[in-house]
């Protein structure tokens, strides 16, 4: 079965205007669901003046066990650099509640704004398998840093 890609138009003119710097890659694995994310500074949507910094992210979930399962919710937890942590639920990602059987993966996009130049995000999304049993997945924490960003190491 091929692939299945929903980007929000408003994130397509993003991605295709995305850096080619290198790429980052997080990734998790609950019960055979696969997670991988990309974030992506997006500079022409952010502005370091006025405070306002902007990424996409792009999402891959595998399924690589042998039980089809559906995605119902989702649940973030959004920390920019000052520690302000905001927390984002809702009915699954955007717009949809994929089903995935044994070998698909579905994949989408999306963004996030802070009022800083780094953060992270870090989430986690319910499933149900075709038995009726609910269960969550992790969503690898993944950090969001611009150019604007200072490192420090400790």
């Amino acid at each position: 079965m091929a692939p299945r890609r929903l980007v929000r138009p408003e994130f397509l003119d993003m991605m295709l205007l995305k850096d080619s710097g290198p790429v980052r890659m997080y990734r998790a694995v609950t019960r055979q669901i696969e997670v991988t994310v990309e974030p992506n500074f997006l500079p022409e949507r952010s502005s370091a003046e006025n405070r306002q910094y902007f990424w996409s992210y792009t999402i891959v979930i595998t399924n690589t066990g042998a039980e089809t399962v559906q995605l119902r919710t989702r649940h973030w937890i959004i920390t920019d650099a000052s520690g302000r942590k905001q927390e984002v639920r809702g009915e699954g990602v955007v717009g949809e509640q994929p089903v995935l059987g044994p070998g698909e993966h579905f994949e989408y996009t999306s963004g996030v704004p802070l009022p800083t130049a780094s953060g992270f995000m870090s989430g986690r999304y319910q499933m149900v398998s075709e038995s009726g049993e609910k269960f969550e997945v992790d969503v690898p924490a993944f950090s969001l840093d611009s150019p604007d960003s200072k490192r420090v190491l400790n």
